[in-house]
């Protein structure tokens, strides 16, 4: 009898570098910074990172993003340790795409591509599926050329003349067919929830905020006693999700929402702005903060510049500092140190005014936040309802 032969089907993780500039604009600590996060992303996407390559430079090269010596010192590394994917920290132009691939003959991503890819394998709802095609098409559609380089290595001759030029016509074509489509879909969905909205529109609302894998879900699932997914990686909520919560003897909506992130691509942004209609109609905003991430104070910053973009600046907020469990102070101490009138005494509970400091995932100090929300929920209630007799 022959022998049979098995096969590996396990799914093998990609191997990845990173590249990032240190332009005059930016500080060295704050790239090494994006680039964590970016390793975060490529951890979230499935990837692992092997090697992070930096480089100092007045501006980013125009050709290839980063200087020639650099980029003959990520092309020997590629080949040497047989890397799969290099992953850039900042936007690539359709040309830079195209030299750098011609060079390095790997995948190339940048981090827009990057986003737009988790986001795919996140999306759930028909809304969050057509918001991220959308996303992915637009940022496309100016890339064309590059796929189909193949055509130039074919020699002229009767019947091959121009073909990849009319192949990119049709194709972008297509798309723009395809981008059509899909915002007419998306109005309907939004006219839809509008619809939604307006039915609970007696209800006060409560929507999470707050930077990526900060614990919004987590939070969500333990006021409202739900299952909604949570896990520590980036983007694990692209979808909205609303629920009933009842606390003592009052009623509202609480509202789970994607969460921001720093250089998030232009297309997403646009994209998901109808999904964060919940934020905008919201009265009141939860906006939570990982106490534990050691740049918290430019997360809270990049929220409350998106929360600005988006005309909500102004609603009333409650600042949710969770994860204290995991706090480290600067000196490396651990969060025993502070007690909870520690936090509440500090800078971060005195100018964030509503603030509370728990632990989501301990169930510590939950009891101070509910009262918080009760508080802030009745008083909005009694004044938009004043002859409501029911509840109070």
């Amino acid at each position: 009898m022959p022998k049979q032969e098995s096969f590996d089907t396990t799914i093998k993780q990609e191997r990845a570098i990173l590249v990032g500039v240190i332009t005059q604009d930016e500080s060295e600590a704050k790239v090494r910074e994006y680039l964590e996060e970016l390793e975060f992303l490529v951890d979230t996407a499935g990837g692992v990172t092997e090697k992070i390559f930096t480089q100092k430079m007045t501006h980013t090269d125009r050709a290839t993003f980063v200087g020639k010596g650099k980029l003959e010192e990520i092309q020997a590394y590629v080949r040497s340790e047989e890397i799969d994917l290099v992953v850039f920290d900042d936007e690539l132009t359709p040309s830079q795409i195209r030299n750098i691939e011609n060079e390095l003959e790997v995948k190339i991503l940048d981090r827009s591509n990057l986003i737009l890819d988790i986001f795919a394998s996140r999306a759930q709802t028909a809304q969050a599926k057509a918001q991220v095609e959308l996303a992915q098409l637009q940022y496309l559609l100016p890339r064309l050329t590059r796929l189909w380089t193949h055509l130039e290595r074919q020699k002229g001759g009767i019947g091959m003349r121009g073909p990849g030029e009319s192949q990119i016509e049709s194709d972008r074509r297509i798309i723009q067919t395809k981008i059509s489509i899909l915002k007419e879909k998306l109005k309907l969905i939004d006219k839809q929830n509008g619809t939604q909205r307006k039915n609970r529109g007696q209800l006060i609302r409560v929507a999470l905020v707050g930077y990526t894998n900060v614990g919004k879900s987590t939070i969500m699932n333990m006021l409202s006693k739900s299952d909604v997914f949570a896990e520590n990686k980036l983007f694990a909520t692209l979808d909205t999700t609303v629920r009933k919560v009842v606390i003592d003897n009052l009623p509202f909506l609480l509202s789970d929402t994607v969460g921001f992130i720093r250089k998030l691509p232009v297309h997403l942004v646009e994209c998901f702005k109808s999904t964060l209609d919940e934020v905008r109609e919201a009265d009141i905003l939860m906006h939570v903060v990982d106490i534990s991430h050691p740049n918290f104070e430019d997360q809270i910053r990049t929220v409350n510049e998106t929360l600005k973009e988006l005309g909500v600046a102004d609603k009333k907020t409650i600042t949710v500092f969770n994860k204290i469990d995991a706090w480290k102070s600067e000196s490396g101490h651990d969060a025993e140190i502070l007690s909870l009138d520690d936090f509440r005494n500090s800078w971060m509970g005195k100018h964030n005014s509503p603030a509370v400091f728990i632990s989501a995932l301990n169930k510590e100090n939950l009891e101070e936040l509910k009262q918080l929300v009760y508080e802030q929920a009745k008083a909005m209630h009694t004044v938009r309802y004043p002859y409501d007799n029911l509840l109070f």
